[in-house]
């Protein structure tokens, strides 16, 4: 089964929440006000802020994580397949 590589720039992220709203089961609303993928792998800067968050999801996830991507309004949220940007 193909896997997907979900990417969230968090830094650009402006927290409007759409992404937990239409895919609640990956996404969810930090107290920061910003979105974090549930269970990601965070890559941090030097100051240990977030710059962006990871998560491995399957060919079955990937239409819910597509519509969460196509929600967002300033496109942080981006989806790979060997290692080629599709969202």
């Amino acid at each position: 089964m193909a896997k997907f590589m979900l990417e969230h720039d968090r830094p650009n992220c402006i927290g409007c929440g759409a992404c937990a709203a239409v895919t609640p089961e990956f996404w969810v609303m930090d107290d920061d006000g910003k979105s974090d993928i549930k269970n990601s792998k965070h890559i941090k800067n030097e100051k240990g802020e977030i710059v962006l968050e990871t998560l491995e999801v399957s060919e079955a996830d990937f239409p819910k994580n597509k519509e969460a991507a196509e929600s967002c309004p300033v496109n942080v949220i981006h989806i790979k397949k060997d290692n080629e940007k599709i969202i």
